[in-house]
């Protein structure tokens, strides 16, 4: 007879950035626990509170399945002595599978032992897999309590564990499982009886805990979108706020407050970032966009005393834009510029000087970013922009809301009289701050946020600060992607190694340091890039050809890509270029002194005609690459294949004749170059 499970671990207030995982991680685990143990289920659902979480899976059999597995043991011929009867070797490999040495099956010179796995109780199954499940979660930081060595996210007080009305036993941190939950720490008694999984939801919503984030998550948008229609404005919901929010509260209540009008005279993001960051609070906006002075909030309770919740909120929300008006004012005195010299103070990373010697190099690599990008910009505007984009860091206000760098630098560049492009490229630098966030507008801020990030991965790299596994906390992959994005989005075709290398020089780092830096770098970049594309739906030996014959423009990746994907659908011409090209690339591996080709010494036909169309496909192939169109490129390249076969079918390249050898050689090296162009079609799988 089949039934339902529930897992429900009961812990001290998680934090709710690391819930969205953890509903991942228990899911994952609980799928292969089943795979593992034969037992096929039907929906596997994991909710998630502040205080909980909770797996709940459908239909479990009662059984596990049987499966009837082979495992080869020894030849024939050494499991059996002279007289017949099984060798040491026979009897050692049944005594290893646990099977009677007389159960051994012969089949094609071989034993094996034939077993058949499952066919046990599912509730039998279930403690292990379950105590595995709470054992194997992982966490950005974990907990110990009491005098015990387990270690988990937080404290847990409670485990319920059953199967249909079973409670299913095990024991995790001196806790015994059982049938009895807790609802809402506030709304609810103390604790509340689950009869059975089917009933879970509905009991915990009886006491005041709404068990699923989808569910948390619709209610709260609901509520906080009529609250602001009845204030008369629109809610301006930040995806990353609602998130966070959705796994503060087990029961939510919408609630609004107001703030005094006079702090719309602030930068809306001044106002904006401490209700946001710091209160947790959504900003309303009229329907031109504008702040209206009132905030909404959700409460983890009900309506009780909601006006005096309100109060409370609005209190801390004044104290908040109150300092944020003081520093407000108290920047405004001094001019933006002055903060140079206090970033002289103000160290960017252990042994790489000042945020002022940083702001020196964003100069020097925008520069030459522009040039060697040909970037049509105002090289003065895009300097006084690289000079004055760190000096809000100094501010009072970024310094209380750090989350406002860049955004203060362009208020106060404006304030102070600064041109317009130099104030939007100041806040523009920073992008994209994170993932979903939009990339810079204008040239010049374009090229300063190339520059700043650039800068931060080689001098991180160079400080041997390397991104490994899940640890990134310079966060150099978001800006790697950065890179990648804002030149791919604007063609912007800037050879990356170039601009790597200047970034080293100006670090002056050694020159035998710098070389393995710079390559390693590359590795980096090329690793986001193959994550995008394959992202992007692209096939990975499509990746992989275009990567392996890059030329280091970013740009032109994507492009080439494109245009790959779009060849390797014309079969037949593909296969033939393919087939052609991965022969002369295994062939042009032989190492030669020199490459150079003298048609006197071509002997036979097919060479000539050969080196004829590689010259004349060439020439077309290098009017498409300079145009960009990669299509043509690859089209000019099968126009190829024919003379090569022609050339394969009827020509011993390894001529016993040591200039023949070397001639031809060096003609297919040149073909070998020429397909690579694009991509390197050897990679094609066909």
């Amino acid at each position: 007879m089949r039934g339902d499970l529930l897992l429900e671990i009961g812990a001290e207030e998680i934090p709710a950035r690391f819930l969205p995982n953890i509903i991942k991680d228990i899911e994952r685990l609980a799928q292969m626990q089943l795979d593992e143990a034969l037992v096929s289920p039907g929906e596997i659902k994991v909710y998630a509170t502040p205080r909980r979480m909770a797996l709940l899976i459908n239909d479990l059999p009662a059984m596990q399945a049987e499966k009837i597995v082979e495992n080869k043991g020894p030849a024939t011929k050494i499991a059996y002595n002279e007289d017949g009867s099984l060798s040491k070797a026979a009897l050692g490999f049944a005594r290893g599978q646990g099977v009677d040495a007389l159960s051994l099956k012969e089949k094609d010179g071989y034993l094996y032992a034939v077993k058949t796995l499952g066919g046990k109780p599912v509730a039998e199954l279930l403690p292990d897999m379950l105590a595995n499940i709470i054992t194997s979660l992982s966490f950005p930081k974990t907990m110990r309590w009491g005098d015990l060595d387990f270690r988990f996210v937080r404290p847990i007080h409670w485990i319920v564990a059953l199967f249909g009305d079973q409670i299913i036993p095990l024991e995790i941190a001196g806790i015994m499982s059982g049938r009895t939950s807790r609802g809402h720490r506030f709304l609810s008694q103390a604790s509340c009886e689950i009869t059975n999984p089917a009933c879970y939801r509905r009991i915990m919503a009886d006491n005041f805990v709404m068990v699923d984030q989808d569910e948390r998550r619709s209610a709260i948008t609901g509520q906080i979108t009529a609250l602001a229609k009845e204030l008369g404005g629109n809610i301006s919901i930040d995806e990353d706020l609602l998130e966070e929010v959705v796994y503060l509260v087990e029961y939510p209540t919408a609630l609004s407050g107001k703030f005094d009008k006079s702090f719309l005279d602030l930068p809306k993001e001044a106002v904006i970032t401490p209700m946001r960051e710091h209160q947790r609070y959504f900003p309303v906006l009229d329907d031109k966009g504008a702040l209206m002075p009132h905030f909404i909030t959700v409460r983890n309770g009900g309506r009780q005393n909601i006006d005096v919740v309100a109060a409370g909120n609005e209190r801390v929300l004044r104290a908040r834009l109150e300092d944020a008006a003081f520093f407000y004012n108290e920047d405004r005195k001094r001019p933006l510029e002055s903060g140079l010299e206090k970033l002289k103070t103000v160290v960017f990373q252990d042994g790489l000087g000042s945020m002022y010697d940083k702001s020196q190099r964003l100069r020097a690599l925008s520069a030459y970013i522009a040039e060697v990008s040909q970037s049509d910009i105002d090289m003065k505007k895009l300097d006084r922009t690289a000079y004055l984009a760190k000096a809000d860091l100094v501010t009072g206000m970024v310094g209380e809301f750090d989350e406002l760098q860049g955004v203060m630098g362009r208020e106060y560049a404006l304030l102070q009289g600064e041109d317009e492009d130099v104030a939007r490229g100041i806040y523009e630098h920073y992008m994209p701050r994170f993932a979903g966030d939009g990339l810079p507008a204008t040239s010049t801020g374009r090229i300063v946020a190339l520059a700043d990030k650039i800068d931060n991965i080689c001098a991180t790299f160079s400080r041997g600060l390397v991104p490994t596994g899940s640890q990134d906390p310079y966060a150099l992959r978001r800006q790697a992607i950065g890179v990648i994005n804002i030149l791919a989005a604007a063609n912007c075709r800037l050879p990356l190694e170039q601009a790597l290398g200047k970034a080293l020089d100006l670090l002056a780092l050694e020159a035998d340091k710098k070389a393995a830096l710079k390559e390693q770098i590359e590795d980096f970049f090329a690793q986001r890039v193959k994550n995008i594309l394959g992202a992007q739906g692209y096939r990975y030996d499509i990746v992989d050809a275009v990567l392996s014959a890059d030329s280091g423009d970013i740009t032109q990746i994507f492009k080439k890509a494109e245009a790959l994907r779009d060849f390797t659908e014309q079969k037949e011409k593909m296969q033939l270029a393919v087939n052609a090209f991965t022969r002369v690339a295994n062939i042009s591996k032989q190492p030669l002194d020199e490459i150079k080709v003298d048609e006197s010494l071509f002997a036979h036909q097919t060479e000539k005609e050969l080196y004829k169309a590689y010259k004349e496909l060439c020439e077309k192939a290098g009017e498409a690459l300079g145009k960009g169109i990669y299509i043509d490129a690859l089209n000019c390249v099968a126009e190829l294949a024919q003379p090569v076969n022609a050339f394969f079918d009827s020509v011993m390249v390894m001529d016993k004749d040591e200039k023949i050898k070397n001639n031809r050689l060096s003609m297919l090296k040149r073909i070998a170059d020429f397909a690579t162009k694009v991509a390197d079609l050897s990679k094609i799988v066909e």
